[in-house]
């Protein structure tokens, strides 16, 4: 919004006495201006409204005033009681996020289509969250009607990219040349040139186990103070970076990745996730005084998913989310193999003392704090592996 206004200013005062007078609006056109507007958008507007919407939550009793059920378990032996601190808090993310990248973006169809799936997750994460307070248990909406509407928001995503035409799609920088490519059907991995041709079907299962497995695995993570946005904020800074350079051509053709048109915007966007993962963070460390919820956690890891397919690395998602993909692992294995040895021998056995994997090492002994720093830095050393992939190829 405010690249259109000040380039309509400078239109009008093209020619005239006010042109050199308004000539700091040029700053506007560069995209490293507006990811520092949209940051700094973005954390003052969660700094601001943050007391704000938690003081509203509490007297609406938005609050998790059910026993959790790890506490059943008796994994929080060595922390503090949460019951009756509200839930509901991606509200503030979604808001600042929403708004910031509105302000400082160029609208193009990647962002916009970015912030669609991040509105729709967030809605669906609202009614999950309103659920389990209405309930006052952790059952919410039932996993199939999450897993309906994330398949059905994929599905769309998936056919809207496959039928792009060429010229709207990825481009591929070569060394010398571009290589008409499209974002569903061709796929990139990691430390490679150039992408692998797998065809419609397999592409758009790509899409669809991207975008509905990075929203699962952040909504798994978030069950400590500070954990998922602490994680999402890495994981984050990485895909500022590959956006910035999959929508500038000459970096793109000197790193040798894809190009994709109008990727840079989507820059703005990441950029206003890390400030609103900030400023959200500063309510949400531990003790916490507001929860994530899946109002936030589903459409903050759906938007990682669809940005990663946008720029066409879902797989470095893989590498930067380890953390994500390691608590959404140990959820399907726990899962998986109680239900196979209760088949077998009649009694369930578990590989975890616990999952999510957080709660695995909690029940080792390991204090909250302990857990989400280490896995703070278990997630920096991932984004520094996903990071590198930018230049060993």
């Amino acid at each position: 919004m405010l690249y259109y206004l000040s380039q309509q200013i400078l239109d009008w005062a093209h020619g005239s006495d006010w042109e050199s007078r308004l000539s700091f609006l040029r700053l506007f056109k560069y995209i490293t201006v507006r990811c520092a507007g949209a940051a700094i958008t973005a954390l003052l507007l969660c700094w601001w409204f943050g007391p704000k919407i938690i003081r509203w939550l509490k007297v609406q009793k938005f609050g998790q005033e059910y026993v959790d059920i790890a506490t059943e378990k008796g994994a929080l032996q060595n922390r503090v009681d949460k019951k009756g601190t509200p839930t509901m808090g991606g509200l503030l993310i979604v808001v600042a996020l929403i708004f910031s990248t509105m302000l400082w973006a160029q609208w193009n169809p990647l962002v916009e289509l970015t912030m669609l799936a991040v509105l729709v997750l967030a809605g669906l994460g609202f009614y999950d969250d309103y659920a389990k307070i209405v309930k006052q248990s952790g059952g919410g909406t039932p996993p199939r009607v999450k897993l309906i509407t994330q398949f059905a928001l994929g599905l769309f995503v998936a056919i809207y990219l496959w039928q792009l035409p060429a010229e709207s799609g990825l481009k591929f920088s070569g060394a010398h040349k571009f290589m008409h490519s499209n974002l569903v059907t061709d796929l990139m991995l990691p430390f490679c040139k150039y992408p692998f041709h797998i065809g419609a079907a397999a592409g758009i299962l790509v899409v669809l186990l991207t975008i509905v497995g990075s929203s699962n695995a952040v909504n798994l993570t978030d069950g400590l103070d500070g954990l998922a946005i602490g994680c999402t904020l890495i994981v984050g800074f990485v895909f500022l970076v590959f956006t910035y350079v999959a929508g500038n051509v000459k970096a793109a053709v000197y790193l040798q990745i894809p190009f994709v048109p109008g990727a840079g915007e989507l820059t703005i966007f990441c950029a206003a996730l890390l400030g609103a993962g900030l400023g959200f963070l500063w309510f949400n460390c531990h003790p916490a005084q507001v929860f994530m919820g899946d109002t936030g956690s589903l459409a903050l890891g759906g938007g990682f998913g669809l940005v990663a397919v946008l720029i066409h690395q879902p797989f470095v998602l893989v590498i930067a989310g380890g953390i994500f993909v390691a608590e959404a692992v140990s959820v399907i294995l726990q899962k998986g193999w109680f239900k196979y040895t209760r088949l077998k021998t009649g009694t369930g056995k578990r590989i975890f003392l616990m999952a999510p994997l957080h709660h695995h090492f909690e029940k080792k002994g390991w204090h909250e704090s302990q857990v989400v720093l280490r896995f703070y830095i278990l997630c920096v050393l991932c984004a520094v592996v996903a990071l590198a992939s930018l230049k060993l190829r």
